[in-house]
Order: structure tokens, then C-alpha cells, then sequence
């Protein structure tokens, strides 16, 4: 099936979904995330989805940096007028149908990073980027994701990096494209209609955080230690620590797992 056709297909199964659905490919931009919250404050709020082989500036959680390159990786936004009962949890639950989508051994990084882990390591396979708009009465949502497709260096990350043809040898950006993009969309609706609280335990289940020490660091000095235990129907991250239960809800702090121990008898 050509590029064209694949995209069509796509476009296709989203309007059958959601009316007025449109998917747009551009051969590179600054941002997909940065575009459409341009369109968006200049009155372009009808559903989309932005695909780009190349970004130039885009934009991971807290201000770090997520570039592309054509056929490396996949970078897509997706840009919807939303109105849930409540906002939290909504990177979460875009992780969620993201991995399910991919594949079983995909894992899940509070709050918005998808994970490889094996007798490798554990390696950053990709990140979500989730920003809104208040338009007057209408809120605006766009969903930025940028997947590791092949092989990429680590110098100068923070976590190694994973690419999905570790899992899917022969899988290609845009392949990952069809496999992600409708069960996205139906995700989208189920978060309107509900919140978080239908895929808490969907999360839980590819948690990679789940019963490891964690460093919590709030980027104002503060820094929390304790066993992560899961996450709340709101998507908060449960740490239980040496005062008692704490749950983490900003989206201004850093978790980290601290180091597995190695096993004296291996």
C-alpha cells in the first residue's frame, strides 16, 4: 500500500469517527505541537491529525528538546476540541492506547514516557507532549507523539534510548502511523466521556515504575524518595514513603527509578 493510500485509509476510519477529522502530512516543521496551537489561537479548531517526517524544534515535557528526522522516527499531533469531566490523567491515558497499539512489551513511565525494558536495560522509546487552549468556551487539546522508529545514538540523553524495530524489525513511521492513529482517536472520545479512571488499571499494568524506589524531584530543590505503588483514578502517581502515602500530581516534577541492585547470586 503506498504512502498516500495508508494516509487515506486513516483519514477515512477518523472521519468515520469523529465528522470533520482531517489528516495532514508536512514534509518538515518546527513543531507539530507549536503549529497547531498556532492554527488553534488564530480560530482553526476543527480535528486533525499533523504528521511530519522532520522536526526541527520540537518540544518534549518540561522544555527538552524531541528532533526527528525522516524515517527515523514518527512525530504526530493531534489536535481536537475537548471537554472531559476532569483533564487529569490525559497523558496517561494517550500512553495507554499508544502501547496497547504497538505491542506487549511496550511499558509505561509516569507521567507521558513509553519504555523498553529487558536484560538490555531500559531504554526511552518515545514521549507524549500534551498541551490545551482556552478559547473562549471552547477547550482545545493537542496531543503531540514522537516515537524512536530506528536505531538512534544516546549521546547526550539523560535515558538510553529504545526504537520499536528492537520489536517490529520491519516496521516503518508510517506503519506505526495506522497502528496508533484510530485507536488514539477512540481514546480521545472514551476520555471525554469518562476521564481516566476506564484505563487506571490498564496503566498500572505496563507501569514500569510499579514497586521501585523513586526519586521525585519537584525543580525547586525538593526531592521525595519512596516506593511508587501505582496510580490514582485521577492519574496520580502513589509513592509511599517513610511519612506515608504521597500522591504526585504536578506536572513540574521529575520521577526517577533509582538503580536496580544487581543480584549477588547471578
Amino acid at each position: 500500500m503506498s504512502s498516500v493510500a495508508s494516509v487515506g485509509t486513516v483519514q477515512a476510519a477518523l472521519l468515520s469517527l469523529w465528522p470533520g477529522f482531517t489528516v495532514e502530512t508536512l514534509p518538515g516543521i518546527d513543531s507539530t505541537n507549536t503549529e497547531l496551537m498556532r492554527r488553534a489561537r488564530a480560530g482553526s479548531t476543527a480535528p486533525v491529525l499533523l504528521v511530519t517526517p522532520r522536526q526541527t524544534a520540537g518540544r518534549g515535557r518540561l522544555g527538552r528538546q524531541w528532533q526527528s528526522q525522516p524515517g527515523a522516527s514518527l512525530t504526530f499531533s493531534l489536535g481536537v476540541p475537548l471537554a472531559p469531566p476532569d483533564w487529569s490523567g490525559l497523558s496517561l491515558a494517550v500512553g495507554v492506547s499508544v502501547a496497547e497499539s504497538l505491542h506487549p512489551r511496550v511499558r509505561l513511565k509516569w507521567p507521558n514516557d513509553l519504555w523498553l525494558g529487558d536484560a538490555r536495560g531500559e531504554r526511552k522509546l518515545g514521549g507524549i507532549l500534551i498541551e490545551t487552549a482556552s478559547l473562549g468556551a471552547l477547550h482545545y487539546a493537542v496531543i503531540g507523539v514522537g516515537l524512536n522508529i530506528t536505531p538512534r545514538e544516546a549521546r547526550g540523553l539523560s535515558t538510553p534510548p529504545g526504537w520499536l524495530q528492537e520489536l517490529l524489525p520491519d516496521i516503518d513511521a508510517l506503519q506505526a502511523l495506522t497502528r496508533v492513529a484510530v485507536p488514539l482517536v477512540e481514546t480521545m472520545l472514551a476520555f471525554q466521556a469518562l476521564g481516566f479512571a476506564p484505563f487506571q488499571a490498564r496503566f498500572n499494568a505496563r507501569d514500569v515504575l510499579q514497586g521501585r524506589e523513586v526519586s521525585v524531584a519537584d525543580g525547586h530543590g525538593g526531592v521525595l524518595s519512596g516506593s511508587a505503588r501505582g496510580v490514582t483514578g485521577a492519574g496520580a502517581l502513589l509513592v509511599h514513603t517513610a511519612a506515608g502515602m504521597k500522591q504526585i500530581t504536578s506536572s513540574e516534577v521529575s520521577v526517577r527509578p533509582l538503580q536496580r541492585r544487581a543480584d549477588p547470586s547471578a
